[in-house]
């Protein structure tokens, strides 16, 4: 089947391995073994174990956009205090998960599927791209901004980790122009006109 490898158990030993190096960083530590929701005294297993597609095979997704199902601790509250979390992305053909950061963390991201154009931006304002082929892991830098595009003829699918609980995200278009930044403000700031960024802004909404 397509996502065979998410049945192999090296599969979860190597991104947990990996996720293990990029947590080190992450959120502050607990003062105990793990951190229950507020009014609960008791868990069992089923406390430490998330389903995220709900009982569906993930051969049965197939998203027409590019589609994230986020794993952090307010989707799975176990995630709480362990400073790692992950998400797994589809990219039907052609989608781009666009320009974004994560505040808290650096990502990891594994490739299981297809293929994509991957990149992010320096401090420096340098750019750093790389096709990544099914098989392939690629680090995102903490803070920094970085995009995905699946420029080939099959929907690829990746997995990220990520070294805390809570990642957060930060979409540059959105955070540009679909917040409460004046206009004047933008057009002066991208050297355009007012028209042009209520423009981008219409396409956003």
């Amino acid at each position: 089947m397509a996502f065979e490898i998410l049945k192999n158990p090296l599969f979860f030993l190597l991104v947990a391995l990996a996720t293990t190096q990029i947590a080190s960083a992450g959120d502050p530590d607990i003062l105990s073994d793990f951190v229950l929701p507020p009014n609960v005294t008791e868990v069992d297993g089923t406390f430490f174990t998330y389903t995220p597609f709900f009982g569906k095979s993930l051969d049965a997704v197939e998203p027409e956009t590019f589609k994230v199902i986020k794993v952090t601790m307010k989707e799975f509250p176990a995630l709480n205090g362990q400073s790692v979390s992950y998400a797994i992305l589809l990219y039907p053909i052609g989608t781009v998960n666009p320009p974004h950061t994560h505040p808290r963390s650096a990502e990891l991201l594994f490739l299981i599927r297809g293929s994509l154009e991957v990149g992010f931006v320096d401090t420096t304002n340098k750019l750093y791209t790389q096709t990544l082929q099914a098989g392939d892991m690629f680090v995102f830098p903490k803070g920094l901004v970085h995009y995905q595009y699946n420029n080939a003829n099959d929907t690829s699918v990746a997995v990220s980790a990520f070294g805390s609980a809570s990642a957060g995200i930060v979409s540059v278009p959105l955070a540009v122009f679909n917040t409460s930044i004046d206009d004047g403000i933008l057009a002066k700031s991208f050297k355009t006109d007012v028209y042009t960024i209520q423009k981008l802004k219409a396409g956003l909404a």
